[in-house]
């Protein structure tokens, strides 16, 4: 594509040199093209990673992604609710699994904005 960048930098951040492929589809691919277009909005594409990391138990993402998600504009409350209503669609134990995630990260933040 040859719109601009975000000039993401999660990727490199990672892995450094270690794994220039994973970097690469991470910062280029993932964040300056497939979370830029234009299709939906940052919370709206937050909110579905979520979702979809809630599912699938992976909670180790969540981690970021939960932070991510409120600086998209996707508050606490709606983060919670979120993964409320995904344990019973989902499975009890990841809904348990993801809820212990937001507690922890949103436990160390002060005003609610991640302390990254």
């Amino acid at each position: 594509m040859s719109e601009p960048t975000t000039g993401w930098t999660g990727g490199k951040n990672a892995f450094g040199d270690f794994a220039p492929a994973m970097v690469h589809y991470t910062d280029k691919v993932l964040f300056d093209e497939v979370w830029e277009r234009p299709g939906l909005s940052p919370r709206d594409r937050s909110l579905i990673t979520v979702a979809a990391l809630t599912a699938l138990g992976k909670t180790e993402q969540l981690n970021f992604h939960l932070a991510y998600a409120r600086k998209n504009g996707v508050t606490e409350e709606e983060l919670k609710e979120t993964i409320l209503q995904l344990a019973f669609y989902t499975g009890w134990p990841n809904g348990m699994s993801a809820m212990t995630v937001a507690k922890n990260l949103f436990d160390t933040t002060d005003n609610g904005e991640p302390t990254s």
